[in-house]
């Protein structure tokens, strides 16, 4: 899984698809002319770390396809990345509507693929920390990019229930919610027959 690299990994990338394409193997020698050992050392840190290059023997290193980074990069990353937390969160608005009905509606596309969750207020830096180390945008409140993101919307108290390995608001707040728009009308029926709810 690939992640977004900074310009200065991009062009080393572009150096090593350019003269190695993605079959032939090179070592980290190639940059000793051209950078400091410790900017050497920060490039392949980040493009091995980023999977945009892997290391094939001890001291040698081959690229990835650029159609298969560029095709990563898009993947959804959050709903595995977020198994690995070690604060608590709750999937919350169109997310948990996701979630209950089975993804019978889903609010995401390569495109634009927004994250609804709801975290305490104290844990938000670790929440913002969270999501930048993965390469994931994440706004307070309110915001929007191109493909994956997250929108945190801080709390005081944290109220959830556990749903097919995620924390997610309540099925009773779900249904109510879905029962507000006629755009989740599938995933509303769909709710209250599944959980025979009213």
């Amino acid at each position: 899984m690939a992640t977004e690299i900074p310009q200065y990994g991009l062009k080393a990338y572009a150096l090593f698809f350019t003269k190695y394409k993605d079959k032939e193997e090179f070592k980290q020698s190639v940059l000793d002319w051209i950078v400091s050992q410790s900017m050497k050392k920060k490039i392949f840190s980040l493009l091995l770390r980023a999977g945009w290059i892997q290391k094939k023997a001890e001291n040698t290193y081959i690229c990835v396809a650029p159609e298969k980074i560029i095709k990563s990069l898009l993947q959804f990353k959050v709903p595995e990345i977020i198994k690995s937390a070690e604060k608590d969160y709750a999937f919350t608005n169109l997310s948990t509507i996701e979630i209950w009905s089975d993804f019978s509606y889903v609010q995401r596309g390569m495109e634009k693929s927004p994250y609804f969750i709801e975290i305490l207020e104290k844990d938000l830096k670790y929440w913002k920390n969270f999501f930048n180390n993965y390469n994931i945008p994440n706004y307070v409140g309110s915001g929007s990019t191109v493909g994956e993101y997250v929108i945190l919307i801080p709390v005081k108290n944290l109220t959830f229930v556990e749903k097919d390995g995620f924390k997610v608001k309540n099925l009773e707040d779900t249904i109510k919610l879905a029962k507000t728009n006629e755009i989740y009308n599938y995933s509303y029926n769909y709710m209250k027959n599944k959980y025979h709810s009213r």
